[in-house]
């Protein structure tokens, strides 16, 4: 039996520097095949993160925002209308898309993310070859997928990206509910051999709770990392907000939480389970101020991995497995003990 390992199970070992300055490792990286980002950050396509405020933060910052579906075609027009096609829009696979996502796509998006929580699918191919046929110069990023054959079916249908990760996220219960998914430091490590010999970008989706998550996901051979629960709490993110006790807090939900379904179905899909939950927690700042301590904490890590790029540090990489002693260790301890 193959095993799995999460980002506390793995830490990277320090290589040869010969870099002056963790001012100087270059931290730009791939969307998709024809979209270049001058970090390595992308906030999750998702209601209660991605919001207009958020994403000019993010252009302002050389990433690309991606939009959710969740709303009307007229408001996803505007959009597009409004950030000139430095934008992606969000789809689903289910037939009656299809038409919506072309219109969207005339509109000026640079391209869709077609995001599902299992994207291993024949509806999933079907549906990339389908918009390929009419929109050849439009980037599809399609996802999510853990295991390498995915990524390289995908990558056949026609995929520009894809994004790797069942299970990891803060808000997901996937897994819980139904024992599938593959620990997000080996479905990266996996795919991303595959991705090194297809060309095609990998999008690590899940499991960022720190930048130490992200160097980790970079050096296994990510792209790029979509964040979810960190870009929430932010004070530009689209979660509904309040004040509590003094501290003012965000909501942040999972798509397939009940709490979202409930509010956009008007209720739980017949015969399913909800695989998703929501919570409330305090904001932490600004997105900028996120941003600011993410790149810092990676450019970092590229000097402790002897790297001027993300590409260097991905050749570089030497990795070990430690045991859960290495985390209790890493933290910092006060006091006498």
């Amino acid at each position: 039996m193959k095993e799995g390992y999460t980002f506390d199970d793995i830490a990277l070992v320090p290589q040869f520097n010969n870099i002056p300055s963790r001012t100087m490792p270059i931290l730009d990286s791939w969307l998709t095949k024809k979209q270049k980002l001058k970090m390595p950050l992308i906030a999750s396509n998702m209601d209660s993160v991605i919001s207009e405020e958020l994403a000019d933060v993010l252009i302002e910052n050389g990433s690309i925002p991606i939009f959710h579906r969740f709303t009307s075609l007229e408001t996803q027009i505007k959009w597009i209308k409004k950030y000139e096609n430095k934008i992606f829009i969000s789809s689903g696979i289910k037939k009656e898309k299809l038409d919506e996502t072309r219109k969207l796509l005339d509109a000026g998006a640079l391209g869709v993310c077609i995001d599902v929580a299992h994207g291993h699918s024949d509806m999933m191919m079907h549906f990339i070859e389908e918009l390929k046929k009419k929109h050849p110069d439009k980037e599809i990023i399609a996802g999510n997928v853990c295991t390498a054959i995915a990524y390289h079916d995908l990558v056949n249908a026609g995929a520009d990206a894809v994004k790797v990760g069942i299970g990891p996220g803060a808000v997901c219960t996937t897994r819980l509910i139904t024992g599938f998914g593959v620990p997000q430091f080996t479905a990266i490590k996996d795919c991303a051999q595959i991705a090194a010999k297809l060309r095609v970008p990998l999008i690590a989706d899940g499991g960022i709770r720190t930048s130490r998550d992200v160097v980790l996901a970079l050096a296994a051979g990510a792209s790029s990392v979509m964040i979810g629960k960190l870009f929430a709490l932010t004070k530009e993110s689209a979660a509904p907000k309040r004040e509590k006790n003094g501290i003012t807090e965000a909501k942040y939900r999972g798509q397939a939480s009940e709490d979202f379904q409930k509010e956009f179905f008007g209720c739980l899909k017949e015969k399913t389970t909800a695989e998703g939950v929501n919570f409330w927690a305090k904001i932490v700042g600004s997105t900028q101020d996120l941003i600011d301590e993410l790149l810092g904490g990676i450019r970092s890590g590229l000097t402790y991995g002897g790297a001027r790029s993300i590409k260097e540090l991905q050749r570089k990489a030497e990795f070990i497995k430690v045991t859960s002693s290495y985390v209790v260790e890493s933290k910092p301890r006060t006091g006498s003990h």
